[in-house]
């Protein structure tokens, strides 16, 4: 088995899931739920290519060691014969795979949110402080009226 079939596996299961990311975004775009509708397509696409070449750099770089070192080794039947540096293109594979999967995971999983406000109050106590809170802000002639 060479290295781009295993590869194969894995690219596979994140074509899939990137489909769904995709067929979920088309789907929320059409109710109007878009899952950034802040961000223009130009900076997501840029902040896209930004990170995918600092990924493929860092990965040459460090596979490049690695190899070189001796860390790691290929079975030269195994592979294409393609290579950066020392490094067999087969091993980007994972680099374009991680690139691909985290965006999609994190769009199936719900994307961003709006965030919390930070508290200080334990659960158990917070019904009662949130109690206090809406009777602290309801308007004076209401609280006149329930003190006679």
């Amino acid at each position: 088995m060479t290295y781009w079939a295993i590869n194969a596996v894995f690219l596979v299961l994140v074509a899939a899931a990137a489909g769904a990311a995709l067929l979920l975004a088309w789907s929320r775009r059409r109710a109007g739920r878009a899952s950034s509708p802040g961000r223009p397509l130009v900076e997501r696409v840029r902040a896209a290519a930004l990170a995918t070449v600092v990924l493929l750099v860092m990965t040459a770089v460090f596979d490049n060691v690695m190899i070189g070192v001796g860390l790691v080794g290929y079975d030269e039947a195994r592979i294409s014969g393609v290579k950066i540096g020392v490094a067999p293109l087969e091993d980007f594979a994972y680099a374009v795979a991680a690139l691909v999967l985290l965006p999609s995971v994190w769009s199936l999983l719900g994307g961003r949110r709006a965030p919390r406000e930070p508290t200080l109050v334990h659960p158990r106590d917070r019904a009662r402080v949130e109690a206090s809170a809406s009777a602290a802000a309801a308007p004076a002639a209401t609280r006149d009226e329930e003190a006679r």
